[in-house]
């Protein structure tokens, strides 16, 4: 009868074990990393990305944490802080730009990481194999910047007819930016625009670049996408305002500051489709496996305030293709 209650007991005591083991590892919290060039509390897309995650049903503190790491706009520190989150061993990296993208995959074969934003052609830049098959540990959304930097000048022409001669305004040193300026040219030559390289690459360069632009008898400006301009955004707003240049921005957030008119990608989708790529990784799926994604909506929004403001009108066949107009 002892014997018969003592196994009774470890058996009890067993299953007691891997009940208390398995509650544990249900409750589980997996740990994303987030690595930025940009800086704290600078970044809309933290807030974003933490958002599609609660709607994910994830709970911040109870089954999933962020590690920050941000570069504060010194590509440099980038090695440096993608190892730091490999050595926390985060189950997955996000990365915002081609920059960061590229320091954590020299620092990991192992840790899935996915980029968003800034990585505009992820296959000529060897991030991945392919779109279809990206390979590897990497995967990610594709901004697809270049496109839509030929696209802006095109809008510009049908907003200034007679519009000759166009200040588009990169950064050199930025990953990403080349090809935006690439893109162009090429549909400069297409709609008949002479452009002005108006290259700025760092804070002290905006003033003199505006004034070479003017010099140059540049009529309007187009914006690439690159994350020195986010950090500037105001200036550059100001100073298209002041020297009187109709100018098309990348990101909506650049009209709602006061810019004239912008066209890009929803800003929404790469964040919630980045967050349910990063949930997919966590319930079992491979990096490789999982399909580099690219934009499906886009957003045309023109501000009207800014348009009286340096006296120009802008054509109702523009107009009306606007997905949100600030009057």
């Amino acid at each position: 009868m002892r014997k018969s209650l003592l196994l009774l007991l470890i058996i009890a005591l067993i299953d007691l074990g891997a009940g208390s083991a398995q509650a544990q590892q249900t409750g589980k919290i997996r740990r994303i990393g987030f690595l930025s060039g940009g800086f704290p509390g600078s970044s809309r897309g933290i807030k974003l990305f933490q958002r599609e995650f609660r709607e994910l049903g994830y709970v911040e503190g109870k089954n999933i944490a962020f590690e920050y790491r941000f570069a504060e706009d010194r590509p440099d520190r980038y090695p440096a802080l993608a190892d730091d989150l490999v050595r926390l061993q985060v189950d997955v990296i996000v990365a915002g730009g081609g920059g960061d993208t590229r320091a954590a995959k020299n620092a990991t074969r192992t840790i899935p990481i996915i980029f968003l934003e800034e990585v505009s052609d992820p296959v000529a830049s060897g991030m991945v194999a392919s779109l279809a098959q990206p390979g590897g540990n990497i995967t990610g959304f594709t901004t697809i910047a270049a496109v839509l930097a030929g696209k802006r000048l095109e809008l510009l022409k049908e907003t200034i007819p007679k519009l000759s001669r166009v200040a588009v305004l990169w950064n050199p040193q930025a990953s990403g930016n080349a090809p935006q300026w690439k893109e162009s040219q090429l549909a400069a030559r297409q709609l008949g625009l002479q452009l002005h390289s108006m290259e700025v690459s760092g804070a002290g360069q905006y003033e003199s670049a505006f004034k070479e632009a003017v010099k140059a008898r540049s009529a309007a400006l187009a914006v690439t996408r690159h994350r020195l301009s986010i950090a500037y955004q105001k200036r550059i707003i100001e100073l298209a305002a002041k020297n009187r240049l109709p100018a098309i921005y990348y990101r909506g957030d650049f009209v709602d500051s006061g810019g004239l008119m912008s066209y890009g990608a929803d800003e929404v989708e790469p964040f919630k489709r980045a967050a349910s790529m990063v949930d997919k990784i966590l319930k079992g799926t491979k990096p490789a496996d999982i399909p580099v994604e690219q934009p499906k909506k886009f957003e045309l929004i023109i501000n009207l305030k800014a348009a009286k403001q340096i006296g120009l009108t802008i054509p109702p066949n523009v107009l009306v293709r606007a997905d949100k107009v600030i009057k």
